[in-house]
């Protein structure tokens, strides 16, 4: 028996019970087929054959272990586990646009903020600057226009080599204050100070830091221009689920999960995205789901690290609810629970269940007569 179906009462005698079909959220249960009906000092147990076949009767006496559990009433939510993947967010090639010999690399691991120096080129630094929109394809100098320079005048201004009132960080244009705050750029990492950024001088990659996940080459290479010298990934951390493709519908950008972490500590964090492109593999096709930690410094620094993830689909407040196997599965067809009056006497109240919270053992439930803190018969474990 789970934390959330530990007994509360002393126990007493009736049947185990197994787990019913869902009514309501993305996941759907087994049929329960054995039905327990309480008759006088006894358990009568009426056997279903889910496909169709005759049912037969066995009420007989019966030893198992039962407990007494209660009903409460707060938040459940309907949750689906999955095995996931713990690192960076992102994947970058750094394409080295320099002409010369290599002579300086970083190492694998190492993180690089925006305006400092990636590696360097027959001495001369190659700097990481900020730029979502295209990769350095070009010389820039005073009077040009393009994204290119959109990018470096946001790089400049975020680097504080200018205020917003002298240069706008969505001008496409090379004006004078662009000039010389990139002097002071050029200035402070050891380049020199011409106020013009030759092809091969910067890097321009979406994140505003980056983390090496791989170094392509050594040092003492010819640094031919165009070659792919590493990679990167953002410091982001991320969690990947490959998900089976016939459940993606079950999960939406902005569930809510709990991320258990290889030290066994939980933490919460919220779907980012959903694939949508399958991918086949050993005969399983999924989809990739991801996840952004809402407290990413509890996470650690591990890469490439398993984890699971409890991925909320529904969730439901201010309900009724009982532990799963409380639930009786009565001949008509429905559900009831075994209610133990303070009196001592046990008695049937029939229940129509709504969502199940898989994680706490517990489902909602409504019925006449039902309230908080009503004792009822649950198996022992």
């Amino acid at each position: 028996m789970s934390a959330a179906q530990t007994p509360t009462e002393e126990q007493e005698v009736v049947p185990t019970r197994g787990k019913p079909r869902r009514r309501s959220g993305r996941r759907g249960l087994a049929v329960t087929v054995v039905v327990g009906i309480v008759i006088a000092g006894g358990v009568g147990v009426v056997v279903f054959d889910p496909f169709g076949r005759e049912k037969q009767d066995t009420t007989s006496e019966t030893t198992t272990e039962t407990a007494l559990a209660k009903v409460t009433k707060g938040t459940l939510s309907a949750r689906t586990l999955e095995n996931g993947t713990l690192g960076f967010a992102g994947d970058y090639q750094v394409v080295n646009k320099a002409d010369g010999t290599v002579t300086e690399l970083p190492a694998v691991g190492k993180v690089i903020p925006q305006g400092k120096v990636l590696y360097r080129v027959d001495g001369k630094p190659v700097i990481l600057l900020q730029g979502p929109y295209v990769p350095a394809y070009r010389d820039l100098s005073w009077g040009m226009e393009g994204n290119d320079v959109r990018q470096l005048n946001a790089a400049l201004v975020a680097l504080k080599y200018a205020t917003k009132s002298q240069i706008d960080p969505a001008s496409d244009y090379f004006g004078r204050q662009t000039y010389y705050a990139l002097k002071e750029l050029q200035e402070k990492v050891g380049a020199e100070e011409t106020g013009e950024l030759p092809l091969g001088q910067v890097v321009f990659l979406p994140p505003e830091e980056v983390r090496i996940t791989k170094v392509n080459a050594v040092a003492g290479d010819k640094a031919a221009g165009g070659g792919a010298f590493m990679q990167a990934s953002s410091t982001d951390r991320q969690v990947t689920v490959a998900l089976n493709a016939n459940q993606q519908a079950d999960v939406a950008v902005g569930d809510k999960v709990t991320i258990t972490l290889p030290n066994g500590k939980s933490t919460p964090g919220v779907v980012s995205s959903v694939g949508k492109v399958a991918t086949k593999e050993n005969d399983k096709t999924t989809v990739d789901v991801r996840i952004k930690p809402s407290n990413p410094k509890v996470t650690g620094e591990l890469d490439q690290a398993p984890v699971q993830v409890a991925i909320v689909s529904d969730t439901v407040e201010d309900v009724l609810s009982v532990p799963v196997n409380a639930l009786l599965a009565t001949a008509g067809g429905g559900y009831a629970v075994e209610v133990v009056d303070p009196g001592g006497e046990h008695r049937l109240v029939a229940v129509k269940t709504g969502l199940f919270d898989d994680s706490a053992g517990q489902v909602e439930v409504t019925g006449g007569g039902l309230e908080v803190d009503q004792k009822i018969v649950v198996p022992s474990s």
